[in-house]
């Protein structure tokens, strides 16, 4: 009885979150649920990401890396962590405060948030690999330059290859712009299935997003049903 009851909590904990709060929902016990419960294995998971011995070498190829000046102002060099056989590979734009400082991408409350919006559609986050466009993050976070970017693509790209997932999700504005190449709004590449070096690829929001506009969540949603159904079909 107390696993079912434990099960409900983070359903309805994953609902919350997501959808924020509904009437068919008893708010008072999801608000006593705390972030807690979306918190991130971390270290545990950036391990699991580099047991391939072909992602590890790479790893160790690019670690040093200082082909732009961000490799003089970075703390640390964020490879990606996940699965390192990830059907779903997820592509964000580049590393923020915490995660130069950890070396993990997507780690605070947009990665428990992440975390939170896969398990919405069954996955758990070690199943996946997730990476940015960038391996080192941009002073104050600003968005990426058109050389950085060139600079870095390469690393990307080299991880898909070696990873070969069977579907890419670009999370956000920047991260969809840089990979295909456009300037048109993100809710117009929301519509449709790209393809990425030659991996079809779907465009949602940036967790970072979801977080500070929640009427976006039940497009987000839509999203994740998409990716879903996208890899339940091949």
């Amino acid at each position: 009885m107390e696993d079912i009851i434990e099960q409900v909590k983070n359903f309805l904990y994953i609902q919350k979150e997501l959808y924020g709060s509904m009437r068919i929902l008893n708010v008072d016990l999801v608000d006593t649920l705390t972030v807690e419960r979306a918190s991130i294995e971390a270290q545990d998971v950036k391990q699991a990401s580099l047991e391939s011995n072909q992602l590890t070498r790479f790893y160790h190829e690019i670690k040093g890396c200082k082909n732009c000046p961000l490799g003089d102002t970075r703390s640390n060099f964020v490879f990606g962590v996940g699965n390192p056989q990830a059907e779903l590979m997820l592509v964000g734009e580049a590393p923020g405060y915490d995660e130069d400082l950890q070396g993990i991408p997507f780690v605070g409350r947009a990665g428990q948030l992440l975390t939170l919006m896969l398990q919405s559609i069954g996955l758990k986050r070690e199943e996946v690999f997730i990476a940015n466009v960038l391996k080192c993050r941009p002073p104050k976070n600003r968005d990426p330059l058109p050389d950085e970017v060139e600079k870095c693509e390469p690393y990307l790209l080299k991880q898909i290859e070696l990873i070969a997932p069977r579907l890419i999700v670009a999370l956000g504005r920047f991260a969809a712009a840089s990979l295909l190449r456009t300037q048109a709004a993100l809710g117009k590449l929301r519509e449709e299935i790209h393809m990425y070096n030659n991996v079809p690829l779907i465009v949602t929001y940036h967790p970072a997003a979801l977080l500070r506009n929640t009427q976006l969540k039940s497009d987000a949603w839509d999203d994740l049903k998409k990716i879903q159904m996208q890899l339940k079909s091949r």
